[in-house]
């Protein structure tokens, strides 16, 4: 057997993005929203949804995180702000922001209180496609579309926990609508969240949905007073239910996702004078080394299937396959391109 080595000329690596809806029924749009009654106690926390009332495949979760505890029951009535939400909150603030004593700030506004949706793993590809979101939302006073606003930043911003993360705007699929905020934003209350490509999640700001109308919220009712002790809780303890009537009432979550995928172009290059003769005991005889065939002494005629890739003590590490034979000999050379995807 007979090696060649390859030198820094035969590689080329490739980077390519590719996109992909982030629903297990391969639409683009969710359109059906269903809860599932087997949830439990853990609907104190988050509500699991699904795209049919089967709840076979889970699309994404909904949780309300509040720093004060506001928004459930106290886990304990001689402890105050110690509940469900506060336990999110702080969950998201580690996560995100790598710092309990940070709070969130959307836009230009700073907030004590969120709705979390992440995105199901196994729903998503490495990230989601930044310009694709279009979540619609509707409340009593309207139905507002959100994106993300990707199209308008000239740098990336990261949170202190290394994650990219981008504002979210009034708009569809990447382009702003400017009707109240120059910048997609509400009036008096910021943007409407933040969109976390790289965990699949996307933060939303109770204060702009519920904002009015000519502000540019939505008027939507989730919960609203501050906590104030453990015998007094919100108006509605179960925020995450509001927000899934208003997600489902509107019918329509639109996002994307992506993945990078390198590749390493290995060419390999039998020049004429290579290759010709092969150790096959069809060519070469086992007893006496001979060329079988005497017209290939002189002429030798192989085909080229396979090509192995090596290392430095001989060790196969990969074996590229021929779509058909190529015929070889000492008037005719080749190039064949070996793929690497991982």
């Amino acid at each position: 057997m007979s090696f060649v080595r390859l030198t820094a000329d035969d590689f080329v690596v490739s980077t390519d993005a590719i996109s992909a809806t982030a629903w297990t029924n391969g639409s683009p749009i969710l359109t059906t929203f269903y809860t599932s009654s087997e949830q439990g106690s853990s609907t104190d926390y988050y509500y699991n949804v699904f795209d049919t009332a089967t709840t076979e495949s889970i699309q994404f979760a909904i949780a309300y995180g509040n720093s004060a505890g506001s928004g459930s029951h106290v886990f304990n009535d001689d402890v105050d702000g110690k509940s469900p939400t506060s336990t999110i909150y702080g969950q998201w603030q580690d996560l995100v922001l790598a710092d309990e004593n940070t709070d969130f700030v959307f836009g230009n506004i700073t907030a004590s209180e969120f709705f979390a949706l992440p995105l199901e793993r196994a729903c998503y590809k490495d990230s989601i496609f930044l310009g694709s979101l279009s979540l619609s939302i509707s409340g009593s006073g309207q139905t507002i579309t959100l994106t993300d606003n990707s199209n308008y930043v000239t740098a990336v911003p990261y949170t202190a926990g290394g994650m990219r993360v981008f504002q979210l705007i009034s708009g569809s699929a990447g382009v702003v609508n400017t009707s109240v905020d120059v910048n997609g934003y509400t009036v008096n209350s910021g943007s409407y969240g933040w969109l976390l490509p790289d965990i699949g999640t996307v933060l939303l700001n109770p204060l702009a949905l519920s904002a009015s109308v000519a502000d540019g919220g939505a008027e939507f009712e989730y919960s609203g007073s501050a906590y104030s002790g453990s015998a007094t809780y919100l108006p509605n303890e179960n925020a995450n239910a509001n927000l899934f009537n208003a997600i489902s009432g509107s019918a329509s979550f639109g996002i994307n996702s992506q993945e990078s995928i390198t590749s390493d172009y290995v060419f390999v290059r039998p020049k004429s004078s290579e290759f010709n003769y092969s150790e096959n005991p069809s060519f070469i005889s086992g007893s006496t080394g001979e060329v079988v065939w005497p017209m290939f002494i002189n002429n030798p005629q192989t085909y080229i299937t396979t090509i192995g890739l090596y290392n430095d003590t001989n060790d196969l590490l990969a074996v590229a396959k021929l779509s058909r034979p190529l015929n070889k000999n000492f008037i005719k050379e080749a190039l064949v391109r070996v793929k690497l995807d991982f």
